[in-house]
């Protein structure tokens, strides 16, 4: 395998944007070579409302990330959220032509191909297609069927979607920024990615992202991603609370929040008081930490409660679907003080912070492994799998090739391999013509 592949994230944001390039060490785990971020200007909840100013705000992120690794930035594997996203549930079917052969890749592209093909409400477009579980023959509950024989092959999928012209905008921004778009991934996959270990996943969690203009869910259950969804509130609604409620600009809103700012009313005393400078010879205002509190406390409770419905609409309180692992908090939201508690109180649930350390090497920089860089890492790690992939599908080409086979064989073989690339692949071909057509 080729040793130096190197991997660039670009996490399009609300408040941010980052650049991140990373690569696997001789142990497997990725070390990241650069960061840069900039203030993303265009964005809002999610969706690109101004091109150039994003643009700029990518071209920025990225310059400083290609300084601080010391090499050049090509192609970058971009997250995407935004509260067009929705998910739902889909279960479909093919039926095997030759029962007598084993079930192999092939079938599964082909039955997750047929449900791309699912109409969808105008302008909208399927972003992932993801296997659930399989049946063969009626056998149900089965994980992984290939190899298995069977005739009739089924699957229940959890299908994401998202908006065409929010997708294309964000194809745009980073094609004229000067990079190529190696493949699009959902954030809260992304996140998912870099700040679950295997057993939560295994045991049951919901792993929550709160942005700046979103707030990314992704529960996962027996190791498989079983709900996703983008609710478009984030910490920015927060701030905004703060500007009103105490009549200061935005910007001492967000310093007050970051500095003094908790979600627990209770921890604060009556006397503490914060002065804030008036504007241009204006007397200084004086605000409660109490009432900052109070007005932090009423919006974070309010997203809570919007996440929360969403992990009982994916079954939670069955049994069977429960959530053991309980709620993982990770994004920028997630470094207000006092959350963890306030949202074990409200859901019941355990609860924890969640660093981005799972996949990276021991020595990565403590700046770089912090809540606010989880879907960044996780776009990384997604562009390291991609490349690992094509290398195993290369592998494989080659060994049919030196084995002695017909020509023909030969002929069919490649032929199959050439007619099945993964949705998303032709899905960016089709996102890249579409741009190259535009200009």
């Amino acid at each position: 395998m080729e040793e130096n592949k190197i991997s660039i994230g670009l996490d399009i944001g609300t408040t941010k944007i980052v650049a991140m390039i990373g690569k696997r060490n001789e142990y497997g785990k990725v070390k990241i070579l650069g960061v840069g971020k900039s203030k993303s200007l265009g964005v809002h909840r999610g969706v690109v409302n101004n091109i150039t100013q994003t643009i700029q705000s990518i071209q920025q992120a990225v310059n400083e990330a290609e300084l601080s690794a010391d090499c050049k930035i090509e192609s970058v594997t971009v997250g995407i959220a935004g509260q067009h996203i929705r998910s739902l549930q889909h279960s479909d079917y093919i039926t095997r032509t030759n029962s007598e052969l084993v079930i192999d890749e092939e079938d599964i592209d082909r039955l997750i191909n047929q449900v791309h093909k699912l109409v969808m409400l105008p302008g909208e477009e399927i972003i992932h297609v993801l296997p659930q579980e399989f049946k063969v023959d009626g056998q149900a509950e089965i994980k992984e069927p290939v190899g298995m024989y069977g005739g009739r092959l089924e699957a229940n999928f959890h299908v994401v979607v998202g908006q065409v012209s929010s997708i294309r905008n964000i194809g745009r921004c980073v094609k004229s920024a000067g990079l190529d778009l190696e493949g699009i991934t959902l954030e809260p996959l992304a996140s998912a990615n870099a700040v679950l270990s295997f057993e939560e996943k295994e045991a049951g969690v919901a792993l929550i992202d709160i942005g700046g203009g979103t707030t990314d869910l992704a529960v996962f259950k027996d190791g498989i991603i079983r709900h996703t969804a983008v609710i478009p509130f984030g910490g920015n609604v927060i701030t905004d609370d703060i500007k009103e409620g105490c009549s200061i600009i935005e910007k001492q809103a967000e310093l007050l929040k970051i500095k003094f700012g908790s979600a627990w009313p209770g921890d604060n005393k009556e006397n503490e008081i914060v002065s804030i400078p008036g504007l241009r010879g204006r007397d200084p205002k004086e605000i409660t930490l109490k009432n900052l509190s109070k007005i932090i406390h009423a919006r974070t409770v309010e997203i809570i409660e919007q996440v929360y419905l969403e992990i009982k609409n994916y079954g939670h309180e069955e049994q069977k679907k429960k959530l053991i692992a309980g709620i993982v908090l990770t994004g920028g939201g997630s470094q207000l003080k006092h959350i963890k508690q306030l949202v074990e109180y409200t859901t019941g649930m355990d609860t924890r912070v969640g660093y981005p350390n799972e996949h990276l090497a021991g020595d990565t920089d403590k700046d770089v492994a912090i809540p606010l860089f989880a879907t960044a890492v996780g776009l990384v790690l997604d562009g390291l799998k991609r490349f690992d992939k094509d290398i195993n599908e290369k592998e494989k080409v080659s060994e049919i090739k030196s084995e002695d086979v017909e020509e023909n064989a030969l002929e069919q073989e490649s032929e199959i391999k050439s007619e099945r690339p993964s949705f998303l692949d032709s899905f960016k071909d089709k996102l890249t013509e579409f741009l190259d057509n535009a200009e």
